[in-house]
């Protein structure tokens, strides 16, 4: 990573982040070609799908920091005057990246994280306590939330969805990997998401 300088509470954040990111991609790197095409229960996606979803998502997550970072009312970009849907563009991104080799999606991964980090490194303490615009998705309602709070539970993003991958491999399932899972936030987004 990067030798950015970040807020403290944003330190801690990244740090949990970079954790969580490390041991994310040792496990993608760990499953078979045939593990990887897997569709995971209850979800339209299959195993890697998951893993080009962490790929694409930080691009679109830094200019949701930057806007609330620079005080714009700028929503993410929509076509033909309609509301950005954030669930119809994870489905593209994934789709797009179905057959491309797993390295390829990681190195996209690495990439698109350094620039986040950057993002981040950008925040003041008066960032982290201005309004989150959570608008909500398929399963979640809107609410009201900080930065700061946004980014505490955004940060274990890549082991939510190794929760999700790990549905369609249970026999993947140790009791390392199972402490790994073993966190409030991660168990209730799994509830919202999966209920």
């Amino acid at each position: 990573m990067g030798t950015e300088t970040y807020h403290p509470d944003v330190q801690r954040v990244v740090d949990e982040l970079n954790s969580h990111r490390q041991r994310f991609v040792e496990l993608c790197r760990s499953l078979s070609a045939e593990e990887l095409a897997k569709p995971v229960p209850q979800s339209t996606w299959i195993v890697r799908d998951f893993i080009a979803h962490l790929a694409t998502i930080d691009p679109t997550v830094a200019v949701i920091f930057r806007n609330i970072r620079d005080g714009t009312n700028e929503r993410m970009p929509t076509s033909g005057g309609e509301r950005f849907d954030i669930d119809r563009w994870n489905d593209a991104q994934v789709e797009a990246r179905r057959d491309w080799p797993l390295e390829e999606v990681l190195e996209e991964a690495a990439k698109n994280r350094e620039e986040l980090l950057t993002v981040l490194a950008s925040l003041t303490d008066e960032d982290l306590g201005k309004p989150f615009p959570f608008e909500g998705d398929s399963k979640r309602p809107p609410a009201d939330i900080t930065l700061l709070q946004y980014l505490r539970g955004w940060c274990k993003h890549d082991v939510m969805h190794a929760v999700d991958m790990l549905r369609a491999l249970p026999e993947r399932r140790t009791p390392e990997i199972e402490a790994w899972f073993d966190d409030r936030v991660v168990q209730g987004y799994q509830k919202a998401m999966n209920s």
